[in-house]
C-alpha cells in the first residue's frame, strides 16, 4: 500500500514562532499560508497550524517514568532519520518532555522515541521502528 498523506490541523500561539521551529529547527518546508495560518510539509504529510486557544495538558497517560499529554502528535521516522534528527534537537538545547530513548529493545516492537513541545505548547512524538514491518505487530 503506498503512502497516504494525512492532514492534521492544530492551534498555536505565535505563528512567527511557529514556523521557526517547525521550518527552521525541524526542516519543514513551508506550503500555503495566510495572516492566520501555516501549512507545512511534515515528513510527508500536510499539518496547519492556526492561531487559536492554548492545549490543555489535564489529560495524560503515562510512557515508562513519563506522563505524556494527549492528544499529541508526530512522525515514525527512518532509524537514521530518528537519530539524526534526536542529535540535532539536542544540538539546539531542545527541552524534551521525554529524552530520546530505545523501548523494547530485543523485542517485535523495539523503537525509539522522544517527545518535546512545540512554541505553542503541542506535544509531538517522533519514533522509529528498528524493523519498520513490525509498526503496527503486536
Amino acid at each position: 500500500m503506498s503512502l497516504i498523506p494525512f492532514h492534521l490541523a492544530f492551534p498555536v500561539r505565535d505563528l512567527e514562532a511557529t514556523e521557526s521551529f517547525y521550518a527552521g529547527l525541524l526542516g519543514c518546508t513551508i506550503g500555503r499560508r495566510d495572516t492566520k495560518w501555516i501549512d507545512f510539509n511534515f515528513f510527508g504529510h500536510q499539518i496547519s497550524a492556526h492561531l487559536g486557544p492554548d492545549r490543555n495538558d489535564a489529560f495524560a497517560n503515562p510512557v515508562d517514568s513519563k506522563m505524556i499529554p494527549i492528544p499529541h502528535f508526530g512522525a515514525v521516522l527512518p532509524w537514521s532519520d530518528f537519530h539524526e534528527l534526536a542529535e540535532q534537537l539536542r544540538a539546539a538545547d531542545t527541552a524534551f518532555v521525554h529524552e530520546p530513548q530505545i523501548r523494547f529493545a530485543g523485542e517485535v516492537g523495539e523503537q525509539a522515541i522522544m517527545f518535546l513541545r512545540d512554541p505553542s505548547g503541542n506535544v509531538l512524538e517522533f519514533k522509529s521502528f528498528r524493523d519498520p514491518a513490525k509498526l503496527f505487530a503486536s
